[in-house]
């Protein structure tokens, strides 16, 4: 065999996914706190709370 053994392969595995969605989620924890979004995700937030003219139907 090449040496590899089913636990070296699955902690490889487990240690990659996790720096994987680690980069993932700081990726996407950066694109909401930049400053030049702030305008969109105020306006977003505030959406659910308009009158919507299909409430009077």
């Amino acid at each position: 065999m090449s040496g590899l053994s089913y636990e070296t392969v699955a902690t490889f595995a487990q240690q990659g996914g996790t720096l994987y969605f680690a980069a993932i989620f700081a990726a996407g924890v950066i694109y909401a706190l930049l400053p030049r979004h702030k305008e969109a995700f105020k306006r977003l937030a505030q959406l659910p709370l308009e009158k919507d003219e299909s409430d009077n139907v």
